[in-house]
């Protein structure tokens, strides 16, 4: 079971105060037992900002950021936004707003530039960045890795880690291979939405039993997530705010200890620089 001394850390969700539960999701979490969170912004058009600048942007970033203080608030330790452009954009700008892939890249390489502000400014944690995980053309495709690149880029000059949004695989050697050609190391890009196995990238591996047996037993460093969204329209989307706090109960009652530690404590040192129990201590 988990302990005062247990963190418990999700690495990847989502909070909405203004539309849907916001707080409330927190103080789920925190109940049984989670103590960090990782708050991924969510993509601007969820929060009716439909950028022409990188500027645009900007209210989404504070949105975020003035939530993750109010979520630090209610917990035993503490959260941390990570900022960025949601890789889906690209679509709605292209397929909706009829942005051609170049000006689309254009507009998302200045929201990341943006989001890169905040994290030189000790604001935010990291950049959030990616691609299209479904079909797209070429020249959607080659906008879209180019969003990516600059993330590294940016990442690189801040000495941050990328969270990636893309598509379902278990080798993204390549996309690391990129990261690493301008100086960031492998292992500050994390795959979101993971499975338990992956080449490249560390893997925020979805919190179902499956997916985290097959982390536990690979003995790679990887962290844990939710991808909770909190929308109101889709309310049993993904995974809810309880499930990192009951799957890391499950997983030391089935005698992977080391695994918990793996992904709550030397994980997110070895990512992010951040100290998961210093931060509880101090709570």
């Amino acid at each position: 079971m988990i302990d005062d001394e247990t963190p418990v850390l999700d690495n990847h969700l989502h909070l909405d105060p203004d539309n849907h539960r916001g707080i409330d999701a927190v103080r789920d979490f925190a109940r049984l037992g989670g103590t960090h969170l990782l708050v991924i912004n969510k993509p601007s058009w969820h929060l009716d900002v439909e950028a022409e600048s990188g500027e645009d942007f900007r209210p989404v970033f504070e949105r975020t950021i003035e939530i993750v203080a109010d979520a630090s608030s209610e917990l035993e330790g503490r959260a941390w936004p990570v900022l960025g452009v949601h890789p889906g954009l690209v679509s709605r700008l292209v397929d909706d707003r009829g942005f051609t892939p170049d000006e689309a890249r254009e507009l998302m390489q200045a929201g990341i530039d943006v989001a890169a502000e905040y994290v030189e400014a000790g604001d935010a944690l990291a950049l959030k960045s990616g691609r299209p995980h479904y079909d797209v053309d070429d020249a959607v495709w080659d906008a879209s890795n180019a969003v990516m690149r600059r993330a590294f880029e940016r990442a690189s000059d801040l000495d941050c880690a990328v969270q990636l949004h893309a598509e379902a695989s278990e080798d993204l050697s390549e996309v690391t291979e990129w990261a690493e050609a301008v100086g960031l190391p492998s292992h500050k890009v994390v795959k979101h939405y993971a499975g338990g196995r992956l080449k490249g990238p560390i893997p925020s591996v979805m919190s179902e039993k499956d997916r985290l047996e097959t982390a536990a037993e690979r003995g790679e460093p990887f962290l844990m997530e939710t991808d909770y969204i909190d929308d109101p329209d889709r309310p049993g989307a993904v995974l809810g705010p309880k499930t990192v706090p009951r799957r890391v109960d499950w997983l030391l009652e089935n005698g992977y200890e080391a695994a918990v530690r793996t992904a709550h404590v030397e994980t997110p040192e070895f990512v992010y620089g951040i100290d998961t129990e210093d931060t509880l201590e101090r709570a």
